[in-house]
């Protein structure tokens, strides 16, 4: 194969990964599209997720838009500030002699061409990648990691580091232990990162190529590769002759031409290379983070609630069954209520389900509980009998039999009380699993549930609650 063919090849395989970025990118912003408009959580599950809403909004906004965010981090008095101030090349960001001067993360969009926008005329620059259209390239000042309100700054810095696509880490010198403790905690947000030792000129050449060497070498060596890490001056000082008043020379410093282009190429080679997919990773991740958190709070919400509908059709049941003598309308009753609770459920978890599929679903359940199912129909059977026997007998008996009635009663009403409460749990894990059993299958997930009940304690509350209920009657 000669040149020509390997040029053709190289041009071939480039346009492939660039329709890959590009398809990588769209289908990042039709999942988290359909994450933001499927979200489906009531108001009691929306309250207090606003702001992971808003994360989620702010993130597809940023995919609709084409913004790529690069954030720097570093401790106090790295110039930072006037690093993105060089980037930019105008002085956006505040700087300053005073430690901490950048007191909360300031944004710029930072390009290369100028374009009047909005109806203020404001001015924007734009540089582009591969993709269509044109990206919008947005630089993330943050407060020093060292300053007073650490927790604050570390928290801003972490939300921060989570929606960026690209982190600079400005040094002015060889690294401290806590500049290399903080790398090593930005390093684990898994975003591609740049380590920009600046302030090179107030080192002489051979003293700048030792601490380099030191730091490739020894301080970042498992964390960066060489090509990670950037030499800059972002603010530089140069001495000048001038000429004092007795008529002597002096020195004088005076601010140079920054020397940032080193850092401006590797970040536009990173961005040229890799930008649409590094945006479309990074939202994705970070999208899935937080709707986890919101589906987190979602399932919390939903089980207690479906635990109180649980409980509720429980004594519902077990009541209806130790007031009623008759054994043909114990059994319907608690039919009807099972089949009740499960559509009920099935509402509560956003699951259509008609009532012959509610039915459908409590056979299947029934079945796999099988002895516990057996035992309720038996106990009904048999002790409604019993319950009817001794109902007829209490004006024989003057109203002794009635508190062996009462026994009775309580007895039948524990044992199908404890059956729907685990008919309750099986249909809850069922809803909650997306209406499947998941790979293990009904019988695992129902022996599993049946297993974690306390059949012993539930029914000795079923039994308190009843006999309050009973006696209030």
């Amino acid at each position: 194969m000669n040149s020509a063919d390997l040029g053709e090849l190289d041009s071939v395989i480039f346009s492939f990964a660039d329709i890959q970025a590009e398809l990588n990118y769209k289908q990042a912003q039709t999942a988290l599209r359909d994450i933001v408009t499927n979200l489906d959580l009531t108001p009691q599950e929306r309250a207090g997720l606003e702001p992971a809403i808003e994360d989620l909004e702010v993130m597809l906004d940023k995919l609709e838009r084409s913004v790529v965010q690069i954030a720097v981090f570093g401790m106090v008095g790295r110039g930072k500030s006037s690093m993105l101030n060089a980037l930019v090349g105008e002085k956006v960001f505040e700087t300053g002699p005073i430690h901490g001067v950048t007191r909360t993360s300031e944004r710029v969009n930072w390009c290369y061409s100028r374009e009047t926008v909005g109806n203020n005329n404001s001015e924007v620059l734009r540089v582009a990648f591969p993709g269509n259209g044109n990206s919008q390239v947005e630089l993330i000042d943050t407060p020093g990691l060292d300053e007073v309100d650490g927790e604050t700054r570390a928290a801003l810095a972490r939300d921060v580091a989570k929606q960026a696509d690209l982190i600079l880490f400005a040094i002015a010198g060889d690294m401290t232990k806590v500049e290399h403790e903080a790398l090593s905690e930005l390093r684990k947000a898994g975003k591609p990162m740049l380590l920009v030792f600046n302030k090179i000129d107030q080192y002489p050449e051979v003293d700048r190529m030792a601490i380099y060497e030191k730091i490739r070498d020894d301080r970042v060596r498992e964390l960066l590769s060489p090509d990670e890490i950037v030499m800059a001056a972002a603010s530089p000082l140069v001495a000048e002759a001038v000429r004092r008043s007795d008529g002597s020379l002096g020195v004088q410093l005076k601010p140079g031409a920054p020397q940032v282009e080193d850092l401006k190429l590797k970040i536009l080679e990173i961005l040229h290379r890799e930008g649409k997919s590094i945006v479309a990773l990074n939202s994705m991740l970070y999208a899935d983070e937080v709707n986890e958190q919101i589906l987190q709070r979602k399932m919390a919400i939903r089980d207690s609630s479906a635990n109180r509908i649980i409980w509720n059709a429980t004594i519902t049941k077990a009541v209806a069954i130790a007031l009623n003598p008759v054994t043909a309308i114990d059994l319907l009753s608690g039919a009807v209520i099972d089949v009740a609770l499960i559509l009920t459920l099935s509402k509560l978890y956003g699951i259509p389900m008609t009532q012959q599929g509610a039915v459908s679903l409590l056979q299947k359940i029934a079945l796999c509980m099988g002895g516990l199912s057996a035992s309720e129909l038996v106990a009904t059977l048999g002790l409604s009998s019993l319950k009817s026997l001794l109902g007829l007998a209490a004006p024989v008996t003057g109203g002794v039999s009635l508190g062996a009635y009462v026994s009775v009663a309580i007895t039948q009403a524990g044992v199908a009380g404890v059956s729907s409460y685990g008919i309750g749990q099986v249909t809850k894990a069922y809803l909650a699993n997306g209406a499947s059993w998941g790979p293990d299958g009904p019988k695992a997930v129902v022996s599993r549930i049946l297993a974690s009940l306390d059949e012993s304690s539930i029914l000795n509350r079923l039994k308190d609650e009843l006999r309050a209920k009973l006696n209030r009657g």
